[in-house]
């Protein structure tokens, strides 16, 4: 009998269950929301408020705690940066589960967990950092921009230095090869 025992197992032994979980909670931060089944988001709920409590705290420890709940570096980024800052005033309840069509195929209650304060209103936002960044493209290669126009003594050099490379190259026969 499973008195008292809350855990959902989704049919699935631990390992696999833990695996689950950890790859819907990355997907989670890192899309903030997604959609799955009604089942899955429900004991997802329950694996992601505890983390998203800690991110409030923003120690080492907690860092590392996370991270070994989701063994993914960007996620914990994502979590301790963009998400941190949102979710600082707010008590609890970080995600919300929308219940959404049955799935065509086997006819599964689907539904759409996301985060609370990343949730989609219908318009773009953008920072101004981002629009700075958009609409300005940087490279790390820098030096000096090369002329237009070579000097007399150098394209002098190059004819001689590429047809000294094209005489020195042996001729290469392609093979005919049996077929229509």
């Amino acid at each position: 009998m499973r008195h008292g025992d809350k855990v959902n197992n989704l049919g699935r032994k631990v390992n696999h269950r833990r695996a689950l979980l950890k790859n819907l909670a990355v997907a989670l931060i890192t899309n903030k929301n997604i959609v799955t089944t009604t089942a899955k988001a429900k004991a997802l709920r329950v694996y992601v408020e505890p983390m998203i409590t800690r991110v409030k705290k923003n120690d080492t420890h907690s860092r590392r705690e996370v991270f070994s709940k989701l063994q993914d570096g960007e996620a914990v980024k994502v979590l301790f940066g963009e998400v941190a800052e949102r979710i600082a005033a707010r008590p609890g309840g970080y995600t919300r589960i929308v219940k959404l069509n049955t799935r065509p195929g086997d006819n599964a209650d689907m539904a759409m967990i996301e985060l609370v304060d990343f949730a989609y209103t219908g318009e773009e936002t953008t920072t101004p950092s981002q629009e700075k960044a958009a609409t300005k493209k940087r490279t790390r290669r820098g030096g000096k921009k090369k002329s237009t126009e070579p000097s007399a003594n150098e394209a002098g050099n190059k004819k001689e230095v590429r047809s000294s490379t094209k005489a020195n190259t042996p001729k290469i026969r392609q093979r005919k090869t049996g077929g229509a």
